[in-house]
């Protein structure tokens, strides 16, 4: 429980109204009731004033103009995200090993770990201070824990893999597991060993029953910062860089590096062996198949239409080539009768 001054304090923010009201907990504009703080934007201004909320936080354009007390900041959505973590902090762990686990003899853990219920540490795993290991987590031979990470119930670092500090991984996700490699005898598929790792950095979080694969040779590299929604496939080699982050669905085929800060809406499938430059947005369901290199906007997704309309809208799009020749020899043709009449126009 936290009053308007106190949240100040705390987060800055220019208050308006009553400091002294009474804050219990966050909520959105509309199903928020007194005790809760709710965040507004300029789109919802009107809704403001029929919301139950106790207290609003509000963009520094609406500064003074409800009749609610308000807090008016630069950027609304993080403050409210800030303020949310306040009531809803992270686990904090609590030291000592379960007795349902199992902690090799060589691993390293430190004393204020927690180790849940049917935990695996393999040999000569490292755990550093307060790391949270939850029900059925795994981490394999040599795997390094860095301090303060959580790994939610489920969650697997294969072996040699390394995680930085202040990590999420939310159940279910996998990191370093064998990449798609595979060799083809003419009869049938061998497998090409994968001997390299996943290194990821600080303060990076990973859905749930997302795959990050090991390096085929070298290592798969996730950098500081990322945000890996649920369901996504970081495939063999790949490199994303610091505070890129990616909805839901995405598919990185391997050996692509993507640049810092790009957003890769739900999704969108980033074909094998590119180069994506830093910045670089790519809309959902959009699929790149080659490099970009230049920051900005990337759409390409076929509009959706009645199925009768998409059949014959595909059918001319297969035509364009053969339009695009025609038009072409049409335009050689008109140019020689202009010669030929000597108009030239």
């Amino acid at each position: 429980m936290l009053t308007l001054n106190d949240l100040v304090a705390r987060l800055g923010g220019e208050l308006h109204g009553d400091g002294e009201r009474v804050i219990t907990g966050v909520n959105t504009l509309s199903a928020a009731a007194d005790g809760d703080i709710a965040f507004v934007t300029i789109k919802h201004a009107a809704q403001a004033a029929t919301s139950a909320a106790a207290a609003l936080i509000v963009p520094t354009a609406l500064a003074g103009t409800l009749a609610q007390p308000h807090v008016a900041v630069r950027d609304p959505q993080l403050y409210f995200a800030r303020v949310a973590t306040l009531f809803h902090p992270l686990p904090v762990a609590v030291p000592g090993v379960h007795p349902a686990a199992h902690v090799a003899a060589s691993a390293r853990v430190a004393p204020d770990a927690q180790i849940g219920p049917n935990v695996f540490v393999g040999e000569n795993a490292v755990i550093g201070h307060g790391v949270i290991l939850s029900a059925g987590a795994c981490v394999g031979d040599g795997a390094v824990i860095g301090d303060g990470t959580l790994l939610y119930a489920h969650a697997v670092v294969e072996h040699h893999c390394e995680i930085g500090l202040r990590c999420i991984l939310h159940p279910g996700c996998v990191i370093g597991a064998d990449g798609f490699g595979n060799a083809f005898a003419g009869d049938h598929w061998e497998k090409i060993p994968q001997i390299g790792r996943v290194l990821i950095g600080n303060d990076v979080e990973i859905g749930a029953n997302t795959t990050v694969d090991r390096g085929a040779l070298g290592d798969t590299v996730i950098e500081d910062g990322v945000r890996l929604d649920n369901l996504i496939h970081i495939a063999h080699n790949c490199r994303i860089g610091k505070h890129t982050a990616m909805a839901a669905c995405v598919g990185v085929a391997g050996s692509t590096r993507i640049g810092a800060y790009c957003l890769m809406g739900g999704a969108a499938m980033i074909s094998g062996h590119l180069d994506i430059g830093d910045r670089v947005q790519v809309s959902g369901g959009t699929l790149v198949a080659k490099s970009i290199r230049t920051p900005g906007v990337y759409t390409a997704v076929y509009p959706l239409a009645e199925h009768r309309d998409w059949l014959t809208n595909a059918a001319r799009v297969r035509q364009i080539g053969s339009l695009f020749d025609r038009m072409k020899a049409l335009e050689q043709e008109l140019d020689a009768l202009k010669r030929r009449d000597g108009s030239g126009e």
